[in-house]
């Protein structure tokens, strides 16, 4: 018998469909000359790789985390087996020190003692108010207390190598290849890359794979004996926030989109192509829809939304699954809610495209309007179409953030951005100030969207007719 019971959540089918759909559009790019050479395009733009090699970083965290399952509890000889009610992830596994390790309260980033004193009773000494040890964070030290930095400094510096040398395992491999790929250009592969030679921009992706392995190894190594980014209110890691939180911004960034896609492009060209009566229709319904604040529309579609969870318990086996719920419900209300802006986009493009010459002799000889749709008007749409995706990905992001500040937002009991920021925004009025969680929420979500943003840019380089 399995010690483990495999859960599949609706989001987790989503991700996962989302992957085998990449990979389809992949093999597609492949064996289409005018969109592969749009991409080796944005594989040549160093500032776009480096942020796509952030953006696999973040997007790996998320697949591990959309591994879900349940652990068997103790049962006796030929009893059906039980299964805790907790919902765990590979995530969870992998960072089971971060997420067991929890203190009693605050504590600042590579503390060993509390953030704020408390009353004990000390033999011999009697009452007095102090600041108590933490049970994990520095728990190795022993009474060894002031010596943190030199520890921490040692470990990093121990991971540091290790990171180095794994990086250069890396880039010899990546140098292999590059020198067997292209041995007509002469010269070994490793100094072709650095030397910016290369069709794709090995060098940008090598540097910040470098940054992330001196950051990344370094920081585990040391979380499993400190609360690197210090601890909440209730004693849970931070780090371990911030990496529960990646999964829950990239499904608020990527099934909205999923969500988006359809209707945008379908109303947006069918609105330009046959106008009349349909564009007045398609017209006055984005407009209504644009017309009603998006905080406000949003808020009762969510209000109401958890009215239904609440009142149908019987639905969920796991706190988890309600969640899971939820989340999948603001996606769904974002994605009708956002639509608007790229229809518009379309429809104007559309205007413009169904006026040209090869259109109007499709529609001379006789082939249908849904074929000249599919066969000329959609692939000259594409280059918009990916490009709005990719730069809204990083403003969903954000509107999760600003929706769970204001209480609208996912599940409380799911850990993201947004309610990672709302839980800490009471603590920058105690004295002294909690900052950390607010510090390392803004970091990590910044980073992300910064990626996001700037990967968008490559992208719109590369398939925008108009660029140079």
């Amino acid at each position: 018998m399995m010690g483990f019971q495999i859960v599949v959540l609706w989001s987790d089918v989503l991700v996962w469909l989302l992957v085998a759909a990449g990979i389809g559009v992949g093999v597609l790019i492949a064996k289409s000359p005018p969109l592969l050479a749009a991409w080796r395009r944005v594989g040549a733009n160093r500032v776009g790789m480096a942020s796509a090699t952030i953006l696999l970083a973040f997007v790996a965290i998320g697949l591990l985390d959309s591994l879900h399952y349940r652990l068997a509890l103790e049962s006796k000889a030929g009893q059906k087996p039980q299964y805790a009610i907790e919902v765990l992830s590979l995530l969870d596994a992998l960072a089971a020190p971060l997420r067991t390790k929890n203190e009693k309260t605050y504590s600042a980033p590579f503390a060993t003692r509390l953030y704020a004193k408390e009353t004990v009773d000390l033999p011999g000494v009697g009452t007095v108010r102090e600041y108590p040890r933490l049970k994990h964070g520095g728990s190795h030290l022993g009474e060894r207390e002031d010596e943190v930095a030199a520890d921490a400094g040692f470990t990093a510096f121990r991971l540091g190598v290790l990171a180095v040398l794994a990086w250069l395992a890396v880039a010899g491999t990546a140098a292999v290849v590059v020198a067997r790929g292209d041995a007509a250009a002469g010269g070994n592969g490793w100094g072709r890359i650095w030397r910016g030679e290369t069709a794709f921009a090995w060098n940008a992706v090598l540097a910040t794979l470098a940054l992330i392995l001196l950051v990344v190894l370094p920081l585990f190594a040391l979380a499993g004996h400190y609360h690197v980014f210090g601890t909440d209110k209730v004693g849970q890691d931070v780090l371990y926030q911030i990496l529960k939180s990646v999964r829950t911004a990239l499904i608020i960034g990527l099934v909205t989109t999923l969500v988006m896609l359809p209707m945008a492009v379908l109303l947006g060209i069918v609105a330009g192509y046959f106008r009349g009566w349909v564009d007045d229709l398609i017209q006055y319904l984005y407009t209504v829809l644009n017309s009603i604040p998006g905080v406000l529309l949003i808020a009762a579609a969510v209000l109401m939304m958890q009215v239904v969870i609440d009142t149908h318990p019987e639905w969920f086996a796991t706190a988890a699954e309600r969640a899971d719920l939820r989340l999948l419900a603001l996606c769904f209300i974002l994605g009708i809610t956002s639509w608007t802006g790229l229809c518009r986009l379309l429809r104007g493009e559309t205007l413009k495209l169904r006026e040209l010459e090869y259109i109007q002799a499709a529609q001379a000889f006789g082939v249908s309007s849904w074929r000249i749709i599919v066969r000329h008007i959609l692939p000259n749409l594409m280059h918009i179409v990916i490009i709005a995706l990719v730069m809204d990905f990083s403003g969903l992001v954000l509107a999760e953030a600003v929706l769970s500040y204001v209480g609208i937002g996912v599940d409380p009991t799911m850990t993201s951005f947004g309610t990672m920021i709302n839980n800490a925004r009471m603590e920058l009025g105690r004295e002294p100030v909690v900052w950390w969680s607010l510090a390392a929420a803004f970091a990590a979500m910044f980073i992300l969207v910064l990626a996001a943003n700037l990967f968008a840019d490559a992208i719109r380089d590369a398939f925008d007719p108009r660029a140079a």
